[in-house]
């Protein structure tokens, strides 16, 4: 219960962090962001903007949110609640965003144990799909899911993407078969997650762990310039992150390089210049005790009843 709390706290916080109160929504720059980070992880005092009490959290999420849904409405606005088949939306050959790979980490807390991973993708599938109907779309909510539930197994990291390839995403191509709805464009577009332009043969080599081994090889230069455009090699248009396919590998990369550094962590995956979506601190908080987090991030938040009390309703 304990890490399921940290995960609740550190999502918000990790996004809030790289969000920084809608600033850097839209900078493109990494290295211009880590200038004006400075201190925003450090034990020292912090620049107000890196503040966020109870107040400011809750707006934030109303705003943040109402953008994010924003977004999807096209999605949306297609589901008839309470409608047999009212859940599926049209086949969107532009539904391929990040949006699904953000929402889903929770999927992952729901159904973490190994013989859950039929339910975890079929869940992870179908709420993917109500939004982001191309499978790169809901494949990164399937990824974010899946990882989620690989952190609270405590499954080595380097095994994350292979997994993916080949455990999670032959049951979604089944489970998308087996459904019979929008069978013939999923299967059309289904390559580009896997193939050697994402996960399969391009992120996993390029790090080392097409064996699920490693070690990781990274550049032998890697600061902020060197990974917006890493970043950018992984995405879809030049926006790194804003796919679902690179969202999550963005912020696998990034724990990757950080290990338990969480100012580490915060400046791989959340001072860049790309799409901002701090999926890994979830992950982390999975993988390390919370007092790894500096406590002026988190220390407004624990007041909050919300998380804790969700973090415990594991009644699964």
């Amino acid at each position: 219960v304990e890490h399921y709390k940290a995960a609740m706290l550190l999502s918000g916080a990790g996004d809030a962090l790289g969000y920084r109160n809608q600033l850097w929504e839209y900078n493109s720059s990494g290295p211009a962001i880590h200038k004006v980070s400075v201190g925003a992880t450090e034990k020292k005092k912090h620049p107000k903007s890196f503040y966020f009490t109870l107040d400011c959290i809750q707006n934030w999420l109303w705003t943040r949110h109402t953008e994010l849904c924003c977004t999807d409405l096209n999605g949306v606005s297609q589901l008839k609640p309470g409608q047999e088949g009212g859940y599926r939306v049209k086949y969107n050959p532009h539904g391929a965003g990040c949006g699904a790979a953000m929402r889903s980490m929770c999927i992952g807390l729901r159904y973490p144990k190994p013989d859950q991973l039929l339910s975890l993708v079929a869940v992870a599938v179908e709420t993917s799909r109500m939004t982001h109907p191309h499978p790169t779309g809901f494949l990164g909510g399937v990824a974010s899911a899946l990882f989620a539930s690989y952190a609270v197994q405590r499954r080595p990291i380097t095994t994350w993407g292979l997994g993916l390839i080949n455990e999670a995403c032959p049951i979604a191509k089944s489970f998308v078969q087996s459904q019979g709805y929008a069978v013939e464009e999923t299967e059309r577009d289904w390559s580009y997650f896997c193939d050697k332009r994402c996960w399969a043969v391009g992120y996993l080599d390029l790090r080392g762990l097409s064996n699920g081994v490693g070690p990781v090889i990274w550049p032998s230069s890697y600061g902020p310039a060197e990974r917006d455009e890493a970043y950018k090699s992984f995405s879809w248009s030049g926006w790194g992150g804003s796919s679902g396919h690179d969202a999550p590998m963005i912020a696998l990369d990034a724990l990757l390089g950080a290990g338990p550094d969480w100012e580490e962590l915060m400046s791989r995956g959340a001072f860049h210049g790309g799409q901002r979506s701090q999926k890994m601190s979830l992950w982390y908080t999975k993988l390390q005790p919370l007092y790894c987090v500096l406590q002026i991030h988190i220390k407004s938040v624990w007041n909050c009843s919300i998380e804790p009390n969700l973090a415990q309703r594991r009644d699964y």
